[in-house]
């Protein structure tokens, strides 16, 4: 899975984004940052977390 379907967990997610973990979970439950449930695990797409800096430069830019 290398075509930007792999999926990442919420450490990676917190890591790459430089946030602690209420802020991740905070950005998934508010639907900024998409995720899937595989049984009690969350996953991040890697192109939901590329999407969503997308937006957020975007944003700023806007600004």
């Amino acid at each position: 899975m290398t075509t930007g379907t792999e999926l990442l967990t919420v450490p990676q997610v917190m890591a790459r984004l430089q946030l602690g973990r209420t802020a991740v979970y905070d950005l998934i439950r508010t639907r900024q940052l998409a995720s899937i449930t595989l049984g009690r695990a969350r996953r991040i797409p890697t192109h939901a977390l590329t999407d969503f800096i997308r937006t957020r430069l975007d944003q700023e830019a806007a600004a």
